[in-house]
């Protein structure tokens, strides 16, 4: 009994049961004995109380008050496992009372939130406990009727599952929850989906530029082939034209022979070869005109191919000039191909990434849905009879859990705890995870805020499922160490950087929390929350109110 204590003879307290009921217990300091009233009573009792009950819990006895409430909550016939082997015991109120009210030792202390006592002789029925609130469902009693092959056989599926379970887990490369890796799963395909339409852009350049450079590379081989025929001709064009010059000359010589002869008028027609007597008065003068004509024709087509070599003389002076302008051209289409690769290169780089961290994100969401199905295989085991082997906590579903991590991490961005992301409810290993760190590898402010947020996490998240919660949280200093650091306590501060604007959020958010919470604090909380809170200063003197104590009553 504490020394504030002396003096009283009644100490009441006050309840609100789920049918919206008031009860009022009543005890003597020194007394284990506990007097139910069903009324709101504040003041000194003389009533008979409606029913007494024993304070300490007796699962053989049905008159505890822990019993007496459990049955109110409706969680008198609900068991918990207790050991590896299956065994079950009822669950206790003490069960759940840590889970909802946290000293200053326990806000602190190394032990996670999910445990009471944190030996090993407890460990089992603790995560049994936290397994039944985040489910509503408790531990079957072990079916006898079995016989020893029978759970033999049981025992080993389970132990193949747990296994299985394990070896998947093992795998896992990321702490976050199915919900977190399904958002960043959405965000990836987006990114990709920005991603591929500039590349399919970029891409179409490429193709374009490609063909267009192609292309100037076909006109400059035509050009080539060209220019080495041209370049051919002119010599052979050459001696043709020596040629014809010749042929000129004999043309021009056999005209004037021509009309020389035309002048004899005796013997044979040098033309013609006709003798005299058959040759008419005209006949050499028609003769040489004939003579003349053809001779003249024949020059003009001589002549006619002369102008050919001045023409392929133009054209390759043409085909030169054209020529570097195609190399010109080829020359830019490279460095636009270049400059499109180089585009090319860098977006493809992201893109993998993206395809890669798809993949990854692919690969964590499968694992977690098998492991998710080797977990409901096993529970649908249990649930048959099977005898429970080792891993309890691997009862609770994974989407289950990733659920009440969501909730864990929206109260601590509520608070705006820095360096507290991907918070997550180890199953495994009964401990609280933010940060990619154990709650146990933080410094005591930050443990304190962690212990809050889960105790504050998993009630909402019962109250928000209407599953079973006792309905309050009583929260023992939780913001009292969470300080901005003194110069001369550097080496004692968290490796995190803590502000007071965790406080302030703190309250603030604690305002509209669902069921009832009473925060125990040594700093003032904000203005707001002193006008819309219930407040009570504790003075620790004789002026006002002292304490929980009342002033004495002597």
């Amino acid at each position: 009994m504490v020394s504030e204590g002396a003096g009283y003879t009644q100490i009441l307290l006050g309840l609100l049961m789920p049918d919206g009921s008031p009860l009022t217990l009543l005890r003597a300091p020194d007394s284990n004995s506990n007097f139910l009233y069903h009324a709101d009573l504040r003041d000194f009792v003389m009533d008979t109380p409606d029913a007494s009950v024993t304070a300490v819990h007796n699962a053989r006895s049905r008159n505890s008050l822990s019993i007496h409430l459990l049955r109110a909550l409706g969680l008198d016939e609900v068991l918990i496992r207790k050991n590896e082997a299956g065994g079950t015991r009822p669950l206790a109120l003490t069960d759940l009372l840590h889970l909802s009210l946290v000293t200053e030792n326990r806000m602190v202390g190394d032990v996670p939130p999910v445990l009471r006592t944190g030996t090993a002789t407890t460990r089992t029925a603790e995560l049994s406990v936290m397994r039944f609130l985040l489910t509503g469902e408790g531990d079957p009693a072990v079916d006898t009727g079995l016989n020893a092959g029978q759970r033999r056989v049981h025992k080993g599926q389970i132990q193949l599952l747990d296994q299985l379970v394990l070896d998947l887990s093992s795998k896992l490369r990321t702490q976050e929850n199915e919900r977190q890796l399904r958002d960043r799963l959405i965000r990836i395909r987006t990114a990709l989906d920005e991603q591929s339409a500039p590349l399919r852009r970029v891409n179409e350049s490429h193709r374009e530029a490609v063909d267009s450079r192609m292309e100037a590379a076909r006109e400059l081989a035509t050009l080539d082939e060209r220019l080495t025929e041209v370049s051919d001709l002119p010599g052979r064009f050459k001696l043709l034209e020596a040629q014809y010059r010749s042929d000129l000359d004999r043309l021009a010589m056999v005209n004037e022979a021509g009309s020389i002869l035309g002048y004899f008028k005796v013997g044979t027609c040098p033309f013609c070869g006709a003798e005299r007597e058959h040759q008419q008065p005209s006949h050499r003068a028609e003769e040489t005109t004939q003579l003349h004509t053809a001779v003249a024709a024949e020059a003009a087509k001589t002549t006619a191919l002369l102008p050919t070599i001045a023409d392929l003389e133009g054209e390759h002076t043409a085909l030169i000039s054209r020529r570097v302008e195609a190399q010109s051209d080829i020359g830019v289409w490279d460095q636009i191909i270049a400059e499109l690769e180089g585009g090319i290169a860098a977006l493809r780089s992201d893109v993998e990434e993206l395809i890669e961290e798809r993949s990854v994100v692919e690969r964590e969401l499968d694992l977690q849905a098998r492991i998710t199905e080797l977990d409901d295989k096993r529970s649908r085991l249990v649930g048959e009879g099977a005898v429970a082997t080792t891993r309890p906590t691997q009862h609770i579903p994974t989407a289950t859990v990733g659920d009440f991590d969501s909730i864990l991490q929206q109260t601590l961005n509520a608070w705006q705890v820095p360096a507290a992301d991907h918070a997550e409810y180890d199953r495994y290993y009964a401990e609280i995870r933010a940060g990619g760190r154990k709650r146990i590898e933080c410094g005591q402010g930050m443990r304190a805020v962690l212990h809050s947020a889960f105790t504050t996490a998993l009630a909402r998240f019962c109250m928000d499922r209407d599953l079973h919660h006792l309905g309050f949280v009583v929260l023992d200093s939780p913001v009292v160490t969470y300080r901005d650091p003194e110069p001369d306590d550097i080496d004692d501060i968290d490796d995190v950087e803590l502000t007071s604007t965790v406080v302030d959020r703190f309250y603030k958010d604690m305002l509209p929390f669902p069921g009832q919470a009473i925060i125990v604090e040594n700093g003032d909380p904000p203005t707001k929350v002193l006008s819309e809170a219930v407040t009570y200063h504790f003075t620790g003197t004789a002026s006002g109110r002292a304490g929980f104590f009342p002033s004495s009553m002597h």
